[in-house]
């Protein structure tokens, strides 16, 4: 009979639910990592602590299974926080596997990491001897279930202890109650009597695999669809506007304000998404279905508390046989097709640096078809939802929004790189200001990725700052950042690079794609500071009539 130890259990009940972990090294966490080893879980290694969550998080974005991270205790643990804060926030499950203060007690240089990680909203699920494998399930039982990030802890004196034999219970899928009698049938009829239905998809939608049902309840209705930017292209065919809200067109917008009655499934209907009260007309009739139990918009007047693929095809039952809507999904393309797209960009700029938006066109034609994009934060955070082709929600990882952090874009490309295994290119976009926090990372991509290219939007500065604050005649010292020639940097790594300060530079990443994708090649794109993205400038004036009205 095998002996295990306490990190041996955990990594063999882990091993039932996860195949990859991302982490570094350490005091607290060295038995748990040959634990996991001789479990046959695949490690990659990352170089900062906080890129050991966020490319667990990453990972389950891009693929929806579940990943772990790994640190040592006390600074490695608190090395990720930012990363832990993001998945919490983001509602992502992963579980971080950390060591912990020995049970005989804190030593000086020891922590409160239970406390710590529960004013992140995170729980805490410390192992004991006894019952390492079943507090091992329950934290991953917890975190898939609530869909949440949690703490792993081992004791540092139980780490390499026999762990005791126990009989583990077998897990049991959740039971899941919907609401589809009274209040799907009220909505059937809401929808039933529309004019110029709309149906809004967001990430609860795709994470609910019910795009399949919501599109065919849309061409049955006549409607047209849209989606949040994380359910991109999720309700892609007849009568689809794109995006809503700051990364949409101001045509596909109007078309939304018009909406008589609005079908929303799965998204929070965020201010970003709402274009901050703009997006949906003052009589529209608004119905959410959501896997939660409140509406999350006081626009919502008829709640659904369902899984949205169930109440869509009870939906689609109570529908039978319903006419659909005249006339509105041709009106939308006529439109459409008449209106502005989203600004090209200008050939020339104040400071002749290149113009993000033909920059962004440009990329999209360069990059390869089959592409997983991960999006860091920052600025230039738009570029890629308005301007490239993404074809499914999960080739999409939007970091650092839920939080509102930058810097987590590295990190996560590792992630979504292990993740993809059909052959697509990962594709990560990030500012020069949250490349410069993750640089350590970038040497853990190199390692991980088959094929990765890393698009730097390179305007020595933290752009958002510089619109939102040296626009108001702040100073901008702090907002600027000496150019750095992340060229040269990304090679002395290992990968293949370009300067990009032109259009045509862009021949050096197609020669790289012609050849075959194979590793990673840097763009380090020397763009202009003068462009303000419009989802920025939407987001500007309305802060200004908030503060406006408390003013006033």
């Amino acid at each position: 009979m095998t002996i295990l130890t306490v990190s041996g259990r955990v990594a063999q009940v882990l091993s039932s639910y996860v195949r990859d972990v991302f982490g570094v090294m350490g005091n607290g966490n060295v038995y748990f990592l040959d634990a996991a080893e001789k479990q046959g879980l695949r490690f990659t290694p990352v170089r900062h602590e906080g890129a050991a969550i966020a490319a667990a998080d990453a990972y389950y974005r891009a693929s929806g299974r579940l990943a772990a991270g790994t640190t040592t205790y006390g600074p490695g643990y608190t090395n990720a926080l930012t990363a832990l804060a993001e998945a919490v926030q983001a509602q992502i499950p992963v579980v971080l596997v950390t060591g912990d203060a020995p049970t005989s007690g804190a030593r000086p240089q020891d922590v409160d990491q239970a406390a710590i990680a529960a004013g992140l909203g995170a729980a805490t699920f410390t192992v004991t001897r006894d019952a390492a494998g079943a507090i091992t399930r329950q934290a991953v039982e917890y975190a898939l279930t609530r869909r949440t990030a949690v703490v792993l802890a081992i004791p540092y004196d139980l780490a390499a202890l026999e762990a005791a034999d126990e009989a583990l219970p077998e897990t049991h899928a959740p039971k899941v109650t919907d609401d589809v009698d009274g209040g799907l049938g009220q909505a059937a009829r809401l929808l039933a009597g529309a004019r110029r239905p709309l149906i809004l998809a967001g990430r609860g939608a795709h994470l609910a695999c019910a795009g399949p049902e919501l599109r065919e309840l849309a061409d049955r209705l006549g409607a047209l669809t849209a989606g949040t930017a994380l359910a991109l292209n999720l309700l892609n065919g007849e009568g689809y506007l794109g995006v809503a809200g700051g990364f949409g067109t101001d045509t596909a917008a109007g078309l939304m304000g018009e909406a008589d009655v609005v079908l929303v499934a799965g998204a929070s209907l965020s201010p970003f998404t709402m274009r901050f009260g703009h997006l949906l007309g003052p009589d529209s009739t608004v119905i959410q279905i959501d896997a939660g139990l409140q509406p999350t918009h006081p626009r919502v007047d008829l709640f659904v508390s369902a899984d949205a693929k169930t109440a869509a095809g009870r939906l689609l039952l109570l529908l039978d046989g319903e006419a659909a809507a005249e006339g509105w999904r041709a009106e939308a393309s006529r439109r459409l097709a008449e209106g502005p797209a989203h600004h090209p960009g200008s050939e020339v700029t104040p400071d002749g640096r290149l113009d993000p938006r033909s920059l962004a066109t440009a990329l999209d034609a360069v990059l390869p078809e089959r592409r997983t994009v991960v999006q860091d934060g920052g600025h230039f955070i738009g570029w890629a939802p308005m301007y490239w082709n993404i074809p499914r929600p999960q080739d999409l990882v939007m970091v650092g929004t839920a939080f509102q952090s930058i810097g987590l874009g590295l990190a996560s490309a590792v992630g979504a790189a292990r993740a993809v295994e059909d052959g697509r290119t990962l594709v990560l976009a990030s500012g020069d200001g949250g490349f410069l926090m993750g640089l350590a990372d970038l040497e853990s991509l190199v390692g991980a990725a088959r094929s990765a290219i890393v698009v730097i939007y390179n305007d020595a500065a933290y752009g958002a700052e510089i619109h939102q604050y040296g626009s108001q005649g702040l100073t901008e010292k702090p907002m600027l950042i000496p150019e750095v020639d992340f060229s040269g940097v990304a090679r002395a790594l290992g990968a293949e690079s370009a300067i990009i300060r032109s259009l045509s530079d862009l021949s050096a990443l197609q020669d790289w794609i012609d050849a075959g994708a194979k590793g990673t090649f840097v763009a380090d794109c020397r763009i202009t500071s003068s462009v303000r993205a419009p989802w920025l400038s939407e987001w500007m004036q309305a802060s200004q009539a908030a503060k406006a009205a408390v003013a006033g």
